[in-house]
Parts: structure tokens; sequence; C-alpha cells
């Protein structure tokens, strides 16, 4: 009766019984992933590593990372693993309701992806998104806690966990100004402006204080190198094992270094965490690839000037002739101010060989004049006020690649739009 997305028997389960949380997870070792970039790919790979390991292990793979969801998961699951002497869960969970689920789950490990400005209609700035998480982590003080060490956010964390940081000790890149350069960037104990020895992108790198003893802790899991970065493929180092992976971009290599540190201290083989990484295939709207009359789009979430930054490096990455396009909304589940759109350096494309240029979405003509303004071919801009036109434009494109970045509602409306003419499988 319920899809696979609905978080409805949850909501019916927490009614009868408000404690059930903490009587279905008994079972279970469980892993929770939360921050503001990467959740649900980090959960991805994770969960494919130790899928791979051979281990029991559930997922909410469905993106209903809030308690009633979670709780829809666990309960849909418990026949199958109340005879599991030990099963694993990698939890995605929203920011703000991770010190919900912290009350009835105290995970074996907690991870923080990132923590940047998102969603300010509903957080406000990033340091009440981190204070959130910190909430939740002050409830389960056994946890071990796996954090962007690289993340200035995440910097002298007073609490009782065993604390494991993940990162870059190499220099990506050889350019040290980068987007939203003043995001966050200020030491807590001074109010000095940090330094870097070098920057990966957006405040994330490896930063010091002037002023203070402030810098960025040791790194228990290290990107060493990387060999190759292109725009389907990714070849690194980390703590002296090669890892090869089908995701692309320095964001997502954030997202496999950490989902190694965390496999690593559940003590996974490591031929299992590389293969699993190695075998992770993109889930929807981040970086899946949707055939649609043998035009390959590939859809790209993105939802702040940070991850958008990182998504269009990445697309910079493939030279050929490309089409390109933005469904932009701005509904609850993708955050009501769009200002964030006006700190995305969209100027880059201006360097990308493509096109067109499809715009769609309740806020198409906003994006629109961002376009304009960043000096794009209005030539190559296609207003698209509904998704029969936005299909018909892929449809009728003379290229054989497309770059859709999309907001979070936009991207589920499209792809329930391409379940319904069937060009894909499942809604999730």
């Amino acid at each position: 009766m319920f899809g696979k997305g609905s978080a409805f028997p949850g909501r019916i389960a927490l009614k009868l019984d408000k404690n059930i949380l903490k009587k279905i997870v008994k079972n279970y070792k469980v892993v929770l992933v939360t921050g503001t970039n990467g959740k649900t790919t980090t959960t991805g790979i994770i969960y494919n590593i130790l899928k791979t390991s051979g281990k029991h292990v559930i997922t909410n793979d469905t993106g209903a990372n809030m308690k009633s969801g979670i709780v829809t998961l666990f309960a849909r699951n418990y026949k199958v693993f109340k005879h599991i002497k030990e099963g694993y869960a990698v939890i995605e969970v929203d920011e703000a309701y991770s010190r919900k689920i912290t009350e009835d789950i105290s995970p074996a490990i907690f991870i923080i992806t990132n923590v940047f400005r998102d969603q300010t209609d509903r957080y406000g700035e990033a340091n009440v998104t981190r204070d959130l998480i910190f909430e939740a982590i002050a409830n389960t003080p056994d946890s071990t806690v796996v954090l962007n060490g690289d993340d200035i956010m995440m910097n002298d964390i007073k609490l009782p966990n065993k604390k494991v940081y993940f990162g870059f000790a190499v220099n990506p890149s050889d350019d040290m100004e980068n987007e939203n350069d003043d995001e966050g960037i200020f030491c807590d104990n001074c109010n000095t402006k940090y330094k870097y020895n070098f920057k990966v992108f957006s405040r994330l790198g490896d930063y010091y204080c002037e002023n203070c003893d402030s810098k960025r802790p040791d790194l228990n899991y290290r990107v060493e190198e990387i060999n190759e970065l292109l725009h389907n493929h990714s070849s690194i180092i980390i703590n002296g094992e090669s890892i090869n992976s089908n995701q692309s971009g320095l964001y997502n290599i954030y997202n496999i270094v950490c989902a190694f540190a965390c496999a690593s201290e559940l003590d996974i083989d490591i031929e299992d965490i590389k293969n699993g990484i190695q075998s992770y295939q993109s889930r929807f709207g981040r970086q899946e690839i949707i055939n649609i009359d043998d035009k390959e789009v590939e859809m790209i979430l993105v939802k702040n000037p940070a991850g958008c930054n990182e998504a269009i490096n990445k697309v910079a990455l493939d030279d050929d002739t490309i089409d390109l396009g933005f469904l932009l909304n701005d509904n609850t589940g993708d955050g009501t101010d769009i200002s964030w759109i006006w700190d995305v350096n969209f100027e880059k494309f201006k360097d990308v060989e493509y096109a067109n240029f499809l715009i769609g979405g309740t806020r198409l003509y906003d994006m629109g004049i961002r376009l304009k303004v960043s000096g794009l071919d209005q030539e190559k801009l296609v207003l698209c006020d509904t998704y029969d036109k936005v299909l018909d434009t892929i449809k009728n494109s003379g290229n054989n690649k497309l770059y859709l970045l999309v907001t979070y509602s936009a991207m589920m409306e499209f792809r329930k739009f391409l379940y319904n003419n069937k060009y894909v499988r499942s809604i999730w």
C-alpha cells in the first residue's frame, strides 16, 4: 500500500509506541551519517562496503532521514533481522533531527561529513547547524565520532567521545582564492582570520591561526595522492592504499575517504573496503545517469554555494561539447531562500564547451537573471516552464551528454515525471 520511500508506517508506529525505535535497534551496530553535503553518497558507499564484506546491513536509501522514516526502515526489517546476532544499519539523518535520533540510538559510529551554510530559512548560519549536531553527539558519549578534519567547524570539539579525523594531506590545487572565501574562516578562540597551507575547496583545507595555537587536527585517514581526477573517475591514495572509484570531483573524494575511515574503524577488511568503494553506483540524483532517447543525462543534486561550486568544477572536467541545465525550486525541501545562487561561481561555465543551457523549476526566471549576470551567452539559454519542455529540449539536443543540476524537490519532481514517461524504472 505504501511505497518504498513512505515514512507513514513509522508515524503510525510512533503514535502506538513512542519508544519503539529503542526496541527495534537492539540487534544492530549503527552508523549515523549527518552533515550538510555528502550524506547520501557517504551513506551509500559505507553500505556498499559492508554489503561487499558479507555483513547483514540495511540503510535508508530512499532519503527518509527523519525519525518516522528511520522507524519505518527498522520496522520493515524487524522480522528478517531479529534472529541475527549482529546486523549493521547505515543511517543518513537530517542535521536538525540528529539529536532526536540519538535519544533512542547510540551508534557505534557517528559521522559528520561537513557543515556549510544551507537552507538559511531553516538553520540560519552554519554554526547553528553545527551546534545542533554537537547536541546529538552529547547524547551518545560512547560513539566514535568521525569528523572532517579539514572543516574549521569541526575544530576543538569538547566532547568525551573518541574522535577520528579524515581529510587531505595533499594539495589538490594551486588556487588559494576559493569561492566563498570568507564563510566561517575565523578562529573560534581569538576571532583571527585563519591562514591556510592549502585549500581543497571553499573553506576546507589545512588551516591554522597565526594568533593562537588553533590549527587543523592531525588526520587519522589521509588522502595522500590524487593520481587521476576525471569527470567520470578518480584514482587516489588513502593511507597508502590505492583506491579507484567511478565518483568524481573533490567533494566526492571527501565522501570516499570518510567512508574509508568509517569502515576501517569497524575493522572491515581492506580489500572489501576497496572493492566496496570501486563498485558503488551513484544513487538517485547524485551523479545518477539517466538515458533519454540515447542522451546521457547526469543529474547532480545541489543545494548551497559550496556544493554547487564543486558540482560546476566536476562538470568542467569534461572536455567534450555538452549541454547544461539547472532546475531551481524554492519549496520547503530546497529551502525557500534562494539567494545562495548569487554566491555560486556560474562564471566558470564560460570555460566549458556547451551548446545549450536549459533552465527550469519554480524559480527559473531568477536563475535566468543569475546566468545573464554571470556573462553566459543569452542565445544559449533555454527557458523551460514545464517538465515537458525540459524533456523536449533534451530529446532535441544535438549533443549526447547533459549535466543537469537540480535542487531537491526539482529532482524528485523530475524523476517522477521521467518515471511516468518510462525513462526510469522507479521513483526511488
